[in-house]
């Protein structure tokens, strides 16, 4: 397990050795089931991936867990709220449980957690747990990197229409009704089931289920874990296993040709007294023309500029 936390530490730290890193731990890809529980704050996330933790090892499968919390605002990392409540699980072998910081990051996941769920696959998880900060809208990435995704609901906070409202009920591949002990729960239900009579926001074909749970005393997890699993039979039989991989891969390509090119073009405008000149001194010059004259210096780069342009 150290090596493990090593490896994840080189990720998320950006350390000069993390691409030979990941460039070795790619071909595990695409083995583990990459399930996202998110929801807002308070929905419980934290008991319900616990009670699946629990249930997941029962079935003798190994479980890795990534829980991105609030930063600490003095030194970045993670609180570690989550890993607190899931300490029962820590002297289990079968078990690894990573928090990272969100640090600010929008989209419910912290830098760095698209590559660290390579690691998990390589340790050999069978089910990979992603636990996102609950923000709300901003949680809509996590459709990106994950196979199936969990939304949480509580009854009595109104998160059935503020759901609505936001957008992210196109996220869900399951519904989780959580604290079904409150009063609300079959009204909470009953407003998901109206919700979902409108069947053009589906997506793949799959109609999402509406799992009640109250996760602090581990009811309704086993019923949970079949609708998640019953997902992943769903799109493996229809071809959307491996289209959300290949999406996933051209999405982390582009991102690093994006993250390349702007780190290049920071390190020139810091080194390169023509362009400090223009984007520091030369305020009579509007930013558009400043723009031409920098892409001027990168003929390659002012030819794709311009492709769009030429197309009108």
């Amino acid at each position: 397990m150290r090596a493990v936390a090593r490896a994840m530490t080189l990720i998320e730290n950006d350390h000069s050795q993390k691409r030979q890193l990941l460039q070795g731990l790619y071909p595990y890809a695409g083995r583990a089931h990459l399930i996202g529980i998110t929801g807002s704050p308070g929905a419980g996330k934290s008991s319900l991936v616990d009670g699946l933790i629990h249930h997941l090892r029962r079935l003798n499968l190994k479980v890795g867990v990534l829980a991105v919390d609030p930063s600490s605002p003095f030194t970045g990392g993670a609180l570690l709220g989550d890993r607190v409540r899931m300490t029962r699980h820590s002297e289990d072998s079968g078990v690894y449980i990573r928090s990272m910081g969100s640090r600010g990051t929008l989209g419910g996941l912290a830098k760095g957690s698209r590559e660290i769920l390579y690691v998990f696959e390589a340790y050999g998880c069978d089910v990979v747990l992603l636990e996102t900060v609950g923000v709300g809208q901003a949680e809509l990435d996590v459709m990106s990197v994950s196979d199936t995704v969990a939304l949480v609901l509580t009854p009595g906070s109104g998160d059935g229409v503020q759901a609505a409202k936001a957008g992210i009920m196109e996220i869900a591949d399951i519904f989780v009704v959580n604290k079904c002990d409150l009063p609300g729960a079959d009204s909470l239900v009953r407003e998901l089931k109206l919700m979902l009579m409108d069947k053009s926001s589906f997506r793949e074909n799959w109609e999402p289920p509406i799992v009640r749970t109250t996760a602090s005393d581990d009811q309704g997890i086993a019923e949970l874990w079949e609708a998640l699993s019953r997902h992943r039979t769903h799109i493996e039989e229809h071809g959307y296993w491996k289209a959300r991989r290949k999406e996933r891969h051209k999405v982390e390509t582009l991102q690093l040709l994006q993250g390349t090119l702007s780190e290049y073009v920071t390190k020139r405008a810091a080194s390169d007294p023509r362009w400090r000149r223009l984007l520091e001194e030369e305020t009579a010059v509007d930013p558009y023309q400043a723009l031409d004259e920098l892409l001027s210096d990168l003929p390659w780069l002012s030819e794709m500029a311009d492709a769009p342009n030429k197309d009108e």
